[in-house]
């Protein structure tokens, strides 16, 4: 498994090739849509591998505007808490500024729930069709801004678990820069 580690205000930023699934942090953040039903992509797998539990708790919730996030439990996965972070689709309008409040949205929440380290995948990059160079672009900028300006995060760790092999190369470009 590739790892990349760098570290920002005594903060650590690292990049992994892995299944999200599988990571031992905290949460793990779910690509979800703003129904938050986690029906395809990694958002199902994480349904089926954690249990429907963390479906029935999305559903409780309800709608979630896109650019915002919210938290449920994590069910039989090894992390607490999933973080569902609504990304744009290409063709709406704003992405990049949607992208960013995302992660920012994420990263906050994260904060005020005292959780310490955090798994994020290329959130809008996949049937979003947000392009991967930009996705990295912004969420490696948007976290690095977070954990300078925030220094009283209670974050850690902040993960980007990136399976897709030319996804990676982009975030690994954007994580090398640090």
């Amino acid at each position: 498994m590739n790892t990349l580690e760098k570290q920002i205000n005594g903060k650590t930023i690292r990049l992994v090739s892995a299944d999200i699934t599988e990571r031992d942090v905290e949460a793990i953040v779910n690509a979800a849509n703003s129904r938050l039903q986690h029906g395809g992509g990694v958002a199902g797998i994480i349904v089926r591998r954690g249990g429907q539990v963390i479906q029935e708790e999305s559903n409780a919730i309800g709608h979630v505007p896109v650019g915002e996030a919210a938290l449920t439990g994590a069910g039989k996965l090894k992390a607490k808490h999933v973080i569902h972070a609504v990304g744009p689709q290409m063709g709406e309008g704003d992405e990049d500024g949607k992208l960013k409040r995302a992660i920012n949205s994420v990263l906050k929440l994260a904060t005020e729930k005292g959780i310490k380290s955090i798994s994020v995948p290329a959130i809008s990059a996949g049937i979003f069709g947000f392009p991967k160079d930009r996705c990295a672009q912004i969420l490696v900028s948007k976290t690095i801004a977070f954990l300078r300006d925030e220094a009283d995060s209670s974050l850690e760790l902040v993960e980007f678990c990136i399976f897709d092999k030319e996804a990676y190369r982009f975030f690994q470009f954007e994580v090398e820069k640090i």
